[in-house]
């Protein structure tokens, strides 16, 4: 990149120069052979837009809202762990950047900031909370507690992460947190991700996620959870019409489709392909959500128009983080906002809020043509 950055992509090439390089791995790395990491970007692309013309769209309104929070638009920023590791300011900067652009971010339990610190940099921010459930449920009790306290307004629990994928990079690397760093939200340094004892030759955080985190899991737990909190419970990390029909069935409030940032089991689908029958599926009973591969505005587009409220990001975020802090994170969020401004315009939509029909073409392989249906 030489220059100002004019896409998402830019942002990561200069990430790529000036992290080290077990850092940039960290963020960047999908599962095994990145199967799914690379699909989740490429699945996009199998999608076509068919727009109407002649509507005028002088005059747009890109805002919705999540849970009845109002957002200035449909692009939210989701839980990537440890921020300090991309700068100082890590997760405070993200905060202050989604504030700026009046839309959501979700923080990371594993955060190198604390629940509290991210509430007190953008007091009137929007923020939701994403949780493990740790073997011991008292972690898992405070920190429900804690966010509730401090404000937030739901809670996205990860139902996939039993045990971590393997990441060979972080392998390779021994990942672990730069040792001037340590995950904020816990009191001892084994919870912290700083442990003095090290995590031998395997990934440190791979270590720790089998210490730590409950393998025991199951959909009970989400009646569990429920009885801590009054606040919004979505959960993050389905992808199958019969798990989402279960979550449903459960109690939670809300389903975000994802196959963790593609980091955890390699040859699953991308998120986008098995949106339409997760939305199918849960009947407007609660809302849906899509991350994974996101890193344009006609991305989120597409997500809208196949029955997503609304889409998070995650290494874009961290990227602009890498590249100017708190500015860096308002232009990439600036940048998909204008993008999808563009792509709302271009395809004569006035409102983001998109009815939408789904049929099939078949020309080499089977890609999905959306018919964007005009709202004024």
């Amino acid at each position: 990149m030489s220059g100002k950055p004019v896409c998402v992509g830019d942002f990561e090439q200069y990430a790529e120069r000036v992290l080290p390089k077990a850092v940039y791995d960290y963020y960047r790395s999908g599962a095994d052979n990145q199967q799914t990491l690379a699909d989740n970007v490429a699945a996009f692309s199998r999608l076509r837009l068919y727009p109407r013309m002649l509507r005028d769209v002088s005059v747009m309104d890109l805002s919705t809202s999540v849970f009845g929070q109002k957002i200035s638009m449909p692009i939210c920023v989701g839980a990537t762990a440890m921020q300090r590791m991309a700068h100082v300011d890590g997760e405070t900067a993200t905060a202050k950047a989604c504030r700026s652009l009046g839309t959501g971010m979700m923080l990371s339990s594993w955060a190198t900031s604390t629940i509290e610190e991210v509430a007190q940099a953008a007091p009137d921010g929007l923020h939701w909370l994403q949780l493990y459930i740790y073997k011991d449920r008292e972690v898992t009790r405070s920190l429900v507690q804690r966010a509730e306290r401090a404000g937030y307004k739901g809670i996205f629990v990860t139902v996939d992460t039993p045990l971590l994928g393997k990441r060979f990079d972080d392998v390779r690397n021994k990942f672990q947190l730069p040792p001037h760093l340590r995950m904020k939200n816990f009191n001892t340094d084994d919870l912290a991700f700083s442990s003095e004892k090290g995590y031998g030759e395997n990934s440190g955080l791979a270590v720790y996620v089998a210490q730590a985190i409950d393998p025991s899991i199951k959909w009970e737990d989400l009646k569990w959870l429920r009885g801590l909190t009054s606040l919004p419970i979505v959960a993050k990390g389905i992808l199958r019409a019969d798990d989402a029909r279960e979550a449903v069935k459960h109690g939670v409030n809300g389903i975000l489709v994802s196959n963790h940032g593609a980091r955890q089991l390699d040859g699953v689908p991308a998120t986008i392909d098995v949106l339409p029958e997760i939305v199918e599926a849960v009947e407007g009973k609660v809302e849906v959500f899509l991350d994974g591969g996101v890193r344009k505005g006609t991305d989120v587009l597409k997500a809208l128009a196949l029955g997503a409220t609304a889409v998070f990001i995650g290494r874009p975020i961290i990227w602009g983080l890498v590249y100017q802090g708190e500015e860096g994170a308002k232009e990439v969020l600036q940048m998909l906002k204008e993008e999808f401004q563009l792509a709302m315009a271009l395809s004569d939509l006035l409102q983001c809020v998109i009815s939408f029909s789904l049929c099939m073409v078949r020309t080499e392989q089977v890609v999905y043509v959306l018919q964007l249906a005009f709202i004024g």
